[in-house]
């Protein structure tokens, strides 16, 4: 028999809430959402909000490739062998993870993909790969923040490694230094947060990322948001985009 959940000890307020919350997701329109920007841009810090708010499942390419592999799904097997034998996981493989993610039900609304397409060659797959289900990207936000600001966002940012959470020694401190404040663990500095490490990846990001701003200029879907405004305007200016 399927094991049953029991909810006799969830309070009665978080149930009342968790269904209207379902209630209302189940009025609110699909949206497909890219979000390009380069590392510290915010993509990280706006997108609980969006997905919360607009009702979709947010995609991390790093994270999905790990959960596929964890799980031993089919191309989480073929993702494995790949960075087993040294080579580079190909886009069909990424595609094909992203797919597989998208078919869980807290997609049903759409998604939020952060982190692919880096490349024409894998926006186009991408867009094959959601042709071939009727549907397709409604949206592509590019964040666009200075290189300068860049530098010192990055360099300043704390890490919580279990949950993700992140903070910023300046912009966004923890309320007891490198420590969680949900956890009360330590929070750690990434070893690739510092300015030698970002100029690099910024040069290469710029180069990669242009090709994809134009192509999705040209199909109408890009919208560039000013992402080293303050929190509230730049999400403002989201929300703004997205209810078009």
């Amino acid at each position: 028999m399927p094991s049953t959940l029991d909810l006799t000890d969830v309070p009665y307020g978080l149930l009342v809430g968790e269904l209207q919350r379902r209630l209302e997701c189940a009025t609110k329109p699909e949206r497909r959402v890219v979000l390009l920007g380069p590392p510290g841009c915010g993509k990280g810090t706006q997108s609980p909000a969006l997905k919360r708010d607009f009702c979709l499942c947010h995609l991390a390419t790093g994270d999905m490739l790990r959960a596929a592999v964890g799980a031993g799904t089919p191309n989480g097997l073929r993702a494995k062998a790949a960075m087993e034998s040294g080579a580079l996981v190909t886009d069909d493989i990424v595609i094909g993870i992203i797919e597989e993610a998208t078919k869980k039900p807290e997609c049903r609304n759409g998604f939020i993909l952060d982190g692919f397409p880096r490349n024409v060659t894998q926006a186009q797959a991408l867009d094959q790969m959601l042709a071939s289900k009727g549907v397709a990207i409604d949206k592509v936000l590019n964040f666009e923040v200075p290189d300068s600001l860049l530098v010192e966002r990055v360099t300043g940012r704390l890490v919580h490694p279990a949950s993700g959470r992140s903070y910023h020694e300046k912009f966004a401190p923890p309320k007891v230094p490198m420590t969680d404040d949900v956890t009360g663990e330590s929070l750690i500095r990434r070893k690739d947060d510092n300015a030698d490490t970002l100029k690099a990846r910024l040069s290469t990001f710029h180069s990669q990322t242009a090709p994809v701003i134009d192509y999705y200029k040209k199909q109408g879907a890009l919208v560039n948001i000013k992402a080293d405004n303050p929190f509230d305007k730049v999400k403002t200016a989201i929300f703004g985009a997205l209810n078009k």
